[in-house]
């Protein structure tokens, strides 16, 4: 007896093209396959943790209002990171000037070594930090190259740079980035 065959998940452009012809189902297919990449993409780049859900949703919005404009040369979840990149843009223009503190996650860890506990806490926030006061294009490439594991020419694609520059900037990055670990 021949086992049934398992189906083929749909490509991103084949999604978009069912969302686009009313198919509701295929928008729910691309934010499971897409937002956690781009929750990713967002911590890393700056974003507070606690407007983490709020700009992935707008991300995704935006996304599904425009995605007539999405030019399939570079992949989706790219013009995603570039999507989501101006949001958190502009959610910081937003709060300029505003400072809130969240006091969830402040109780001591659980650990027999909290001291490499801390330790490693402050690095990774020193991390996060440094990745966040990156130039522009170096934080983008970066982060495209690390989380979304995009090659520099699509890197290059979706920045309106070159694949040598893309590889410059996330040299640059990964140098700034070695010495705040120090």
């Amino acid at each position: 007896m021949p086992e049934p065959a398992v189906p083929t998940p749909s490509s991103d452009p084949e999604l978009a093209a069912r969302f686009l012809g009313g198919e509701e189902r295929a928008a729910a297919e691309l934010m499971e396959r897409h937002a956690p990449a781009v929750a990713r993409f967002l911590y890393s780049a700056g974003a507070d943790r606690d407007d983490l859900d709020d700009l992935v949703q707008e991300t995704f919005f935006r996304a599904f209002r425009r995605l007539d404009t999405w030019r399939q040369e570079s992949g989706f979840r790219s013009w995603l990171f570039t999507i989501a990149s101006n949001q958190l843009k502009d959610a910081v223009r937003r709060r300029k000037g505003m400072r809130v503190l969240s006091l969830e996650g402040w109780d001591a860890p659980h650990t027999t070594a909290p001291d490499a506990v801390v330790e490693a806490d402050e690095t990774a926030e020193r991390l996060r930090q440094g990745i966040a006061a990156l130039p522009r294009l170096q934080r983008e490439v970066f982060l495209r190259r690390v989380q979304g594991g995009e090659d520099y020419a699509a890197i290059a694609a979706a920045l309106g740079t070159t694949a040598g520059a893309a590889r410059v900037h996330y040299h640059h990055a990964v140098k700034r980035l070695k010495e705040l670990a120090r």
